[in-house]
């Protein structure tokens, strides 16, 4: 039976005892990490969130108390008294490892089952089985390092923001659906059968309205919901660090958003970072990037050479750029013993797999480079290619030609896999700035217009006159920040004036009652005085994993959902009974 905790108080942590605490009688509660029986002297090591500390049991140990330690297994829960002393086997491998815990009370307060796996720092324990367990999973350090960090980065982010004059406020969990560029997550209405309320993608529209009420400087840490597929930076719940401000350009908001990033990582990390950080355009980080969210740790940048092969008798380079597109490459340096043609040929696949019809390469192993087309180049076409580039003896050159929307992505992508593969990406952190974002974009499916961003972000004032007549030259007041290579955060400009909404509405092909049912009563807040404001989120889970140095969201989410979706330790989602659905007016059709 398991023993009560009366007459016990914590006094320390587990990971906190050093040899300046020799002496002292403490009490300490955690699990048994392990036990290790040795006859006449028996050893636990016991664990907390801050680390782990040796008990020991030995001859003068009461007799009653030894054959209870011996008793002890792994994740058992114990309550322990006793006396911090020296170590006679000093270890260097834990911050404890000069001390032990001498026990005079041991009360083993849950007993434990052998657990599907063993609670180890490293595991190789296949990540679904973590997940099916994951109260298990969540004892491990490196989880609960990282769910700390987070706890300290959010702490952090509240202080810098109450520091600078932002009211923390709460928006609703339950609003109307409005398009966001995801799918909403729905709730249905008990009340009002037939109709729904959505889970919210962002607060968007309610902190410009706490603007209109205001509120001058807004901050919230939003739950957000996206009905989206999932990756290692995607969930479909997360956590969003939301502000807005009134008053402000879009300069004021990003100093805003450099001066919480300084804080953070000063007080998370201890590391001090300058500012202001690197601007750059979206178009210079597309063309030499091929990503609006590029890494710059490293060089490596795209090449454009469509001007040297424009009337090369090579095909696909020439029909490329006659076609509207262009020829574009990236020198690897140094690359001819990593990427040999068969690596090559493997990057010809993943590039087919994203978009692009095939892969052209020059490998300079000998004095003479051996290329995939060299039979086509005219005598010095070749030379004037790779002199261009700046390609020398020991590179390989990789080239795309296609349409600009299908060479800049690519080699944007293959920049990343080859110099991962290189390991040539310094590990420092490098922040960018992405500016003057294009308002539109055109929808693949539907080759219509919409909003890069949203339809209350603001243009640019000198691009006003081409809203009608040549929507790719309108430029939006909003910028990106990204962290090498991963966005971090979002934000604009928003639109204030009622008749210039109107007109965005319109440029977006929206009819009146499309407006008015999606979003009249912001429009109709625009006509009571609306502040000029402006704001930003960030990714908290991003900002999270890039500071814990994790390749994914699961490790710093405490219950993450897998790629459908689900979670697998509640087995959600799940289906419900009949009645709860009748009384919601709703019935299950089953799809095939």
């Amino acid at each position: 039976m398991a023993e009560f905790m009366t007459g016990l108080k914590r006094t320390d942590m587990c990971g906190d005892f050093r040899i300046s605490d020799v002496g002292r009688e403490v009490t300490v509660f955690g699990w048994v990490q392990r036990q290790r029986d040795l006859g006449q002297l028996i050893f636990i090591d016991l664990r907390d969130r801050t680390g782990i500390v040796q008990l020991a049991f030995g001859d003068s140990c009461d007799r009653e108390i030894f054959e209870k330690a011996a008793s002890c297994r792994s994740e058992y829960v114990l309550g322990v008294r006793g006396t911090v002393a020296e170590r006679s086997a000093k270890t260097d491998k834990i911050p404890t490892g000069e001390v032990e815990i001498q026990v005079s009370e041991l009360r083993i307060l849950s007993k434990a089952q052998t657990p599907p796996f063993e609670i180890l720092d490293e595991t190789k324990t296949g990540e679904e089985t973590r997940l099916r367990y994951r109260y298990l999973d969540l004892r491990r350090r490196p989880l609960q390092e990282n769910l700390i960090m987070r706890s300290k980065i959010a702490k952090a982010a509240r202080d810098y923001f109450y520091d600078n004059g932002f009211i923390e406020i709460e928006t609703p969990m339950m609003i109307k659906s409005t398009p966001e560029g995801a799918r909403d997550y729905l709730v249905p209405s008990r009340i009002h059968q037939g109709k729904f309320y959505a889970l919210p993608q962002s607060p968007q529209i309610y902190k410009q309205l706490l603007m209109l009420s205001g509120f001058d400087r807004y901050i919230q840490l939003a739950r957000c919901f996206r009905d989206e597929d999932l990756r290692a930076d995607r969930q479909p719940e997360f956590t969003q660090i939301d502000m807005e401000m009134s008053f402000a350009d879009m300069d004021d908001i990003m100093e805003i958003g450099e001066g919480l990033f300084k804080r953070i990582f000063s007080e998370v990390l201890g590391k001090e970072l300058e500012t202001p950080f690197e601007r750059m355009t979206y178009r210079e980080a597309m063309e030499n990037y091929g990503s609006d969210k590029p890494d710059v740790r490293f060089g490596m940048k795209i090449q454009d050479i469509s001007d040297l092969v424009r009337d090369s008798e090579f095909g696909v380079f020439s029909g490329a750029v006659q076609n509207g597109g262009s020829v574009r490459c990236i020198v690897l340096k140094n690359a001819v013993k990593t990427y040999t043609r068969k690596e090559i040929d493997k990057l010809t696949e993943y590039v087919r797999g994203i978009g692009a019809k095939g892969l052209a390469f020059v490998r300079w192993v000998e004095d003479e480079p051996s290329c995939s087309f060299k039979k086509f180049m005219k005598e010095g076409e070749l030379e004037g290619i790779l002199s261009a580039a700046g390609a020398e003896k020991g590179d390989v050159v990789l080239i795309v030609a296609d349409k600009n929307e299908v060479t800049l992505p690519v080699l944007g992508a293959l920049r990343l896999v080859t110099a991962k593969r290189l390991g040539i990406i310094p590990d420092v952190f490098k922040f960018v700035w992405i500016v003057d974002f294009p308002f539109f974009e055109k929808d693949e499916e539907s080759g219509e217009w919409v909003a890069m961003h949203h339809p209350f972000t603001m243009p640019r004032e000198d691009c006003l006159e081409y809203l009608d007549s040549d929507k790719g030259r309108v430029i939006a007041k909003a910028a990106d920040l990204t962290l090498n290579g991963t966005e971090l955060s979002s934000g604009s400009i928003r639109i204030t004036d009622y008749e210039l909404q109107q007109k965005m509405f319109r440029a977006l092909k929206m009819t009146d009652e499309e407006i008015e049912a999606k979003f009249g009563f912001l429009v109709e807040a625009y006509k009571y005085g609306a502040p000029p404001h402006g704001g930003m989120g960030f990714g908290f889970d991003r900002i999270t994993m890039l500071l814990a140095g994790v390749d994914s969201l699961r490790d710093v989410t405490a219950f993450p959902k897998v790629q459908n979706a689900s979670e697998l330790m509640s087995q959600c989602p799940s289906e419900v009974d009949s009645e709860s659905l009748d009384v919601l007016g709703l019935e299950v059709k089953k799809t095939e």
